[in-house]
């Protein structure tokens, strides 16, 4: 369904990606842009108690995380180094979300809450990094991990609408419980990538043993 949407934001984006690129704004440049609303908006707005407005703004980025690639298909541009910065940026990007969800739980919480509600952030930020660090890997080495239940937009989308709608006035173990949950699906993501890569191994490892 994430994917679909992607593709629908992509083909929405079409007419400011041409106008974007007819005023000379590079696709790199939007990458960019992107990634630094996402840091500010992040490092400020959650550690600040304005989850609301962090979600709502961290969201309008994360869609226009479409734009730069609809720009670089356009441009003639896609390639490499575009899919590379993307990709390091979108872990940078991470990192000040979860941060900043960790700080709201030091900076406004006390007792169990203050203390799972950070570790589940801190471990979201962990484990997601291990999730994406186990695909990059596996494509390096010429395989495919793209598995999971728990991949970046999934995580994204769940932690954003947690944390507006405890801003709204829900539990704040509403976040909590979306937090803990997060953490053990993405460790179950690396358990499932782990395990694609181990049979496209051993069945490579086949063939090569075969002929020999």
């Amino acid at each position: 369904m994430l994917s679909r949407l992607r593709g629908l934001m992509g083909r929405l984006f079409h007419p400011l990606a041409k106008a974007l690129l007819a005023a000379k704004v590079s696709p790199d440049a939007v990458t960019v842009f992107g990634t630094l609303g996402v840091l500010v908006t992040a490092l400020w707005a959650f550690p600040t108690d304005h989850l609301v407005a962090g979600a709502i703004i961290i969201g309008l980025f994360a869609f226009l995380d479409s734009l730069d690639g609809t720009m670089a298909r356009l441009a003639g541009r896609s390639g490499s180094w575009g899919a590379f910065l993307d990709s390091t940026l979108d872990r940078l990007a991470d990192a000040a979300i979860f941060c900043g969800l960790a700080a709201y739980f030091l900076l406004h919480h006390e007792g169990p809450t203050r203390a799972w509600g950070a570790t589940a952030a801190i471990a979201c930020l962990v484990i997601g990094s291990m999730v994406s660090y186990a695909r990059a890997r596996a494509e390096g080495l010429g395989m495919t991990a793209n598995v999971g239940i728990a991949e970046r937009a999934e995580r994204l989308v769940v932690s954003l609408v947690c944390a507006g709608i405890v801003g709204l006035g829900a539990p704040v173990g509403v976040l909590v419980v979306a937090l803990v949950v997060l953490a053990l699906a993405s460790l179950v993501t690396v358990g499932q990538r782990i395990a694609t890569v181990r049979r496209q191994a051993l069945a490579a490892v086949v063939p090569a043993t075969s002929e020999g």
